[in-house]
């Protein structure tokens, strides 16, 4: 076997970071930068550059009468984040079955960042030809439908002053390409209460999507990607599928906001 190649220094910083900070928050009162020495094997140079980072970062936070590090609010905030995903993919998880079950085709769960769209989850379909999709990707919002669903619920003037006059990046034939196009487009979207993609980021394959409404605002959204293939032979409805999709968003919407009627086996 090769000898493993040795971690580039970006990788180095990374690793050292973790260790910091994982070590800081095995202390609830502290640690001095004498005791950062003392436990870890740095060089007090290194040392004293990557405090100061997460310090700014917010990673960490300094007490100058005690002399200590402490944990800082953006662990917070990341658990705060993972906790509000993991209670979305939770209280969505029946209406994800549920609508795969009807179809026949993978449903995926959605939500924005920034102006993109991170899958969350999905429950495939068992159809031999089926997408395949992976929880955890991103794409640009303005070239999926469940991410135009998202873009739906943004204010108008956000979208607009986002997209306005901008040229897009163009990845199938069928891209909209045009900032300004993306902003009619999500108007409308906000009027019928769902969005299509049709072969815009993947040639070959639709969308419709549907936006998840709660009292918040759009938290999510469900899409359900087909070949085009099926839609075109009429073996998939089209006003069957956006029917089927709007109802499982709304059955997400009521289930994140009466959680107590969740089944325990969807925990």
């Amino acid at each position: 076997m090769g000898r493993m190649a040795e971690p580039t220094q970006n990788v180095k910083s990374a690793q050292r970071t973790l260790e910091v900070l994982e070590l800081v928050a095995r202390f609830p009162d502290g640690l001095t930068f004498v005791d950062l020495v003392e436990k870890l094997p740095y060089p007090k140079s290194s040392l004293h550059g990557l405090l100061q980072t997460i310090v700014a970062m917010h990673w960490l936070t300094f007490d100058p009468r005690e002399r200590t590090y402490l944990i800082g609010v953006r662990p917070w905030e990341v658990g705060q984040a993972f906790s509000r995903h993991r209670d979305l993919t939770v209280h969505a998880r029946r209406a994800l079955r549920e609508a795969s079950r009807q179809l026949d085709e993978t449903v995926q769960l959605g939500v924005l960042d920034d102006f993109d769209v991170i899958y969350i989850d999905k429950v495939e379909g068992t159809r031999m030809l089926r997408l395949v999709s992976h929880v955890g990707s991103r794409l640009p919002a303005y070239v999926t439908g469940i991410g135009k669903a998202l873009l739906s619920g943004l204010p108008a003037e956000v979208v607009s002053a986002h997209y306005a006059g901008r040229e897009l990046t163009r990845y199938t034939p069928k891209t909209i390409t045009s900032g300004d196009e993306v902003i009619t487009v999500i108007d409308q979207v906000r009027e019928l209460g769902y969005a299509t993609d049709d072969g815009e980021h993947t040639s070959g394959v639709s969308c419709v999507a549907a936006p998840v409404r709660t009292g918040d605002g759009v938290v999510a959204a469900i899409s359900c990607p087909v070949p085009s293939a099926r839609i075109d032979s009429g073996e998939v409805e089209v006003p069957h599928l956006i029917e089927t999709i709007k109802a499982s968003a709304a059955a997400v919407a009521h289930a994140l906001e009466a959680p107590g009627e969740i089944n325990r086996d969807e925990r």
